[in-house]
């Protein structure tokens, strides 16, 4: 991948959309022939492409079967240019809840809570490679790491714990439990921290060959106004969370990103969004995969009385997701966010719809660990996943937390000090290598 001119040039700044009326079916069908010619795959930051994106996330019906057609048609173009054809695949991984301790006040995540309901503020080290190394048993080649942005700036205990431990901040803790888990387990951390700036991206790099953070939203209005879902949360600010996106392009660090769809945000905001992560992608060609996740509403939330997001509209964004994406970006969403709680077969059907409209990627699976984000919605089975993915025509492969394409460009992408440990996990098309769990022979 050549370097380009451009990743230093700042974004425009983000407008305010207002919402859109209900297209036509014509002006659907319309931007449907453009979107069959290539259209969406044009340059992100025209009002054309907007237009179009916007209108083609209110398709329905037979309008909804032809652009999961198209979706799925630049999937397989995607797959094929990436030289994994037929491949679709997911992460082995453990998840580490290093804090539930967070600044922000997101109205519909239970992940974030108060010191009182935690034993400690933290995960300490040996609790994190516990954790990873049972995950190594289970031949998982991931650890994610979440937490909450920056709690030391809202709670006491937090600063409190650090400071016990010689920690300036919780990105301190952050560094040394990676680097850790990388040195001691052979496991690749994935690190999604929150908001970070260039400087402290640079430092992360050397101890995660990947992370992420989701833009979740371009809304403004969601973050600014009172009863939007970010209102109160300093670190959802829409143009600080794309400079973050931007600024791992900088820090030449392979990155996850994505959005939520059915938050409170319109169709021309979720258009806005993914258009502006695809503009991101190709200032700085680090974005290695888009997750596109459906709002659910948990109780004990703020908006626990909020209707989950529209099962269409979600599928119809996933799509438009890959037609907007450069090549060579994945599309993922979350297999166990699909389904009524409990019921297997509304489940699958589901994912297959997901896999029609275009992804290539279920994201992290874990064999140890339970969504920590969505705990209320158990990891599905691998055999049931594979089972499904293969009724689609495909075969279901581990990864690497870091994709193929940034696995064969190491000096580029991946710190000196990564390139054994990734490469020592990866097979010959930079993949995950096959490890069995200990036992199983």
């Amino acid at each position: 991948m050549a370097d380009l001119p451009d990743i230093a040039r700042p974004p425009r700044a983000l407008v305010e959309l207002p919402e859109p009326p209900e297209p036509s079916h014509t002006a659907v069908r319309e931007a449907l022939e453009r979107a069959a010619g290539g259209a969406l795959a044009g340059d992100p930051e025209h009002r054309a492409v907007l237009a179009d994106a916007t209108a083609l996330l209110a398709a329905r019906g037979h309008e909804l079967d032809a652009l999961l057609g198209l979706a799925a048609a630049r999937r397989d173009a995607h797959l094929a240019g990436e030289g994994r054809p037929g491949v679709v695949t997911y992460s082995p991984k453990v998840f580490v809840p290093l804090t539930r301790l967070c600044r922000d006040r997101c109205h519909y995540c239970t992940f974030a809570t108060v010191p009182g309901r935690l034993p400690a503020a933290y995960l300490e080290r040996d609790e994190v490679l516990a954790i990873a190394r049972e995950g190594a048993a289970q031949g998982c080649t991931e650890v994610l790491f979440t937490l909450g942005d920056r709690p030391e700036d809202r709670w006491a205990a937090a600063r409190d714990w650090l400071g016990a431990r010689g920690l300036g901040s919780t990105l301190d803790h952050v560094h040394d439990s990676a680097a850790a888990v990388l040195h001691e387990t052979g496991l690749l951390p994935h690190l999604n921290p929150g908001v970070m700036d260039l400087v402290e991206l640079q430092r992360l790099r050397a101890v995660a060959p990947s992370m992420g953070m989701m833009l979740e939203t371009t809304a403004t209005r969601l973050w600014s106004q009172p009863g939007g879902a970010h209102f109160g949360s300093p670190d959802k600010e829409p143009a600080l969370r794309r400079r973050v996106v931007d600024d791992a392009g900088r820090a030449r660090v392979p990155f996850t990103t994505g959005i939520l769809v059915g938050i409170g945000e319109h169709r021309a905001e979720r258009a806005q969004s993914l258009l502006e992560l695809a503009a991101s992608a190709r200032r700085g060609e680090h974005v290695q995969e888009v997750i596109v996740q459906n709002f659910r509403a948990k109780p004990d939330t703020a908006m626990r009385g909020e209707p989950d997001a529209e099962f269409d509209a979600f599928v119809a964004a996933v799509a438009v997701a890959r037609l907007i994406m450069p090549l060579g970006v994945s599309v993922q969403a979350p297999p166990n966010l699909a389904g009524e709680l409990d019921d297997t077969q509304s489940a699958a059907a589901e994912q297959a719809l997901l896999l029609r409209a275009g992804i290539d990627d279920w994201g992290g699976v874990s064999p140890v660990t339970p969504d920590h984000v969505n705990p209320e919605r158990p990891w599905p089975g691998l055999d049931a996943l594979r089972a499904v993915t293969a009724a689609a025509g495909f075969t279901l492969t581990p990864r690497l937390t870091i994709y193929p394409r940034y696995v064969h460009d190491p000096n580029r992408w991946l710190h000196p000090d990564l390139v054994d440990p990734v490469i020592a996990l990866a097979d010959a098309r930079g993949l995950a290598r096959v490890r069995q769990p200990a036992g199983v022979g």
